[in-house]
């Protein structure tokens, strides 16, 4: 798990005994491709961090999914919002391809910010990520056009390009796949 001690350095010096006493609450979970690793109306018990494998955020509808996000490898996962209020996800987690996840669950990690002194700034510090990233991405929603946003994935996020069925990738740039044909044509 160096990949996961390397994420928390990021942030704070992370002492051998505190890495210990989170890795010691870490339950390994494997997905095959396209397994729910979270369904809609279930609650988020888990903060998760993905060693390997990419996983989808979307929201299930009769005709197509609407996807709205991606989590990659060496970084956290959750359905946050459920797991922060303990309240039914309104969305599912989906495996894009096989992934293995390093599981710690809501009361282990509430456990940990009290027994440490570093667990709240980590903490902290994941959730201004994902808030970041939530931020930016609902922007761009609102105000860029399909090619920009399409454009700026190219650009920023190369592999969500590479490692992303273009179905998802056009969900989640707001636009149907056809749509997305056309854009990657005009650029290519």
């Amino acid at each position: 798990m160096d990949a996961l001690r390397k994420y928390f350095q990021n942030f704070v010096a992370i002492t051998d005994e505190e890495f210990e006493l989170f890795y010691s609450k870490l339950i390994p979970s494997h997905f095959a491709k396209k397994s729910i690793i979270l369904q809609k109306g279930e609650v988020e018990n888990y903060l998760s961090f993905i060693e390997k494998g990419t996983v989808r955020f979307n929201i299930p509808k009769i005709d197509h999914d609407l996807t709205f996000g991606f989590a990659f490898e060496n970084s956290f996962v959750s359905a946050y919002d459920s797991f922060l209020t303990q309240l039914p996800a309104t969305y599912n987690i989906e495996s894009i391809n096989e992934t293995i996840l390093w599981r710690i669950s809501y009361q282990d990690l509430e456990a940990i910010y009290q027994k440490t002194q570093i667990g709240d700034r980590i903490g902290r510090k994941v959730a201004e990520t994902i808030y970041l990233k939530k931020m930016k991405r609902e922007i761009s929603l609102l105000e860029d056009t399909a090619s920009t946003r399409y454009l700026d994935l190219l650009r920023e996020q190369p592999e969500l390009v590479r490692n992303i069925p273009l179905k998802y990738l056009a969900s989640y740039i707001g636009i149907r796949p056809q749509s997305l044909s056309r854009i990657r044509r005009t650029i290519f």
